[in-house]
């Protein structure tokens, strides 16, 4: 399939000239989002006031959305709920996990993890003090570490640096029959990569929505929980929301039934809002072609980087099925060298400590963007332009 059978390009605002390829860190506007939120706003809040909460369904957005989010990554209805923080989404998963094996002091993860994954792992096991221990590994050491010691895996799916991504399936494999459990971090998965959490059966998966997903800066995160598990589990975060009943106002806590035990606080209904409009654009996407495209667009990009600039190196696997849908060189004055590029119109992004980092989006990219975003970047590398002292500047988001 070529990109151009699933663009969607008309749907998204996306300023002329520009080519946008850091969807992996925040996806574009959808065009429909302005309007949603401002109804929201000004007919919902403005005219309907508290009794929103009943009369336009704000009370039940976590679980309409969670199941609109779940169908992209595999997830049977009623199993995926949205709120909070992808942090906190972490948290959850990784205390409900602790609590299935008591027995167990291990949590095992990768140096190919989002820190802030690990940050909240290792605050976890210092609020607890119970002798638990983070035990960091490299990506590929990962399924012979896994042992009866081991409580929980937890892994981001596809490495926000490189892109390599792990094998789902047979990790999880390895890590039940260990006897451990398994949590997933989707933040560069969901809406990039086909996702099949049924079929891999991991008992948690977390992940967050503001990147190809397109919720907006700060949009809510979601949280999968094994159905079978779900009326189990024990919540670390006894919020008010995730109480069987919250408007009974109890003194003592009592979980809701299955995933609504995962919510918290209050939904954040505007930017719930604007989640439901950018997820209006999905509507109708299969994720193996979005796949397939994706694959193309990659490929493309690599073949030509390559060709034309080397200077770069690549970081991401050359075999595009061991990577999401990104694609990471490393040069050694990458940051200066991604802010030439971001001046001249192609937005992609940099993390410490070498790597320029692209992502392929193929609902608002196409080849043609591709081949004009490699011309741009030829010109960066060929003529030293990184090497402007008014590009050396960091930013506090780099």
């Amino acid at each position: 399939m070529a990109p151009t059978d699933i663009c969607r390009k008309d749907s998204f605002f996306l300023p002329e000239g520009m080519i946008y390829l850091d969807g992996n860190s925040l996806g574009p506007l959808p065009k429909a989002v302005s309007k949603r939120v401002a109804n929201t706003i000004e007919e919902q809040w403005g005219k309907s006031l508290i009794g929103g909460w009943n009369s336009c369904g704000w009370m039940d957005q976590p679980s309409t959305l969670g199941d609109r989010v779940g169908r992209l990554i595999g997830a049977p209805e009623g199993s995926t709920v949205m709120g909070d923080t992808l942090s906190i989404k972490v948290y959850q998963a990784v205390a409900s996990a602790l609590d299935m094996r008591p027995q167990r002091k291990v949590i095992l993860s990768d140096t190919g993890n989002f820190p802030t994954d690990l940050y909240m792992a290792k605050g976890l096991i210092d609020s607890l003090d119970q002798d638990h221990e983070l035990r960091v590994v490299e990506p590929d050491a990962i399924a012979e570490a896994i042992d009866e010691t081991v409580a929980i895996v937890m892994l981001t799916h596809v490495d926000y640096r490189t892109g390599r991504m792990h094998d789902m399936g047979a990790i999880t494999k390895a890590a039940h029959a260990a006897g451990a459990v398994m949590i997933w971090d989707l933040a560069h998965s969901a809406g990039a990569v086909p996702v099949d959490l049924a079929g891999c059966a991991c008992e948690f998966a977390v992940g967050c929505t503001y990147k190809y997903l397109n919720g907006g800066p700060g949009a809510p995160a979601f949280i999968y929980a094994r159905p079978d598990i779900a009326p189990t589990l024990r919540p670390a975060l006894a919020g008010w929301l995730g109480h069987d009943a919250p408007f009974a106002f109890d003194l003592d806590y009592r979980p809701a039934p299955g995933i609504d035990r995962m919510r918290v606080g209050t939904p954040p209904v505007l930017q719930m809002a604007s989640l439901e409009a950018a997820m209006d654009v999905w509507d109708g996407v299969n994720m193996d072609n979005l796949r397939a495209a994706s694959i193309e667009l990659s490929e493309t990009f690599i073949a030509e980087v390559e060709r034309r600039c080397p200077h770069l190196t690549l970081e991401s696997p050359r075999e595009p099925s061991l990577r999401g849908s990104q694609v990471s060189f490393s040069f050694q004055h990458g940051y200066a060298a991604m802010q030439a590029v971001i001046a001249r119109g192609v937005i992609g992004d940099f993390r410490a400590p070498n790597i320029m980092r692209f992502g392929f989006t193929p609902l608002y990219i196409d080849k043609q963007d591709v081949l004009k975003a490699v011309a741009i970047i030829e010109d960066v590398m060929s003529n030293r332009l990184w090497d402007d002292p008014k590009y050396q500047k960091k930013g506090r988001v780099t």
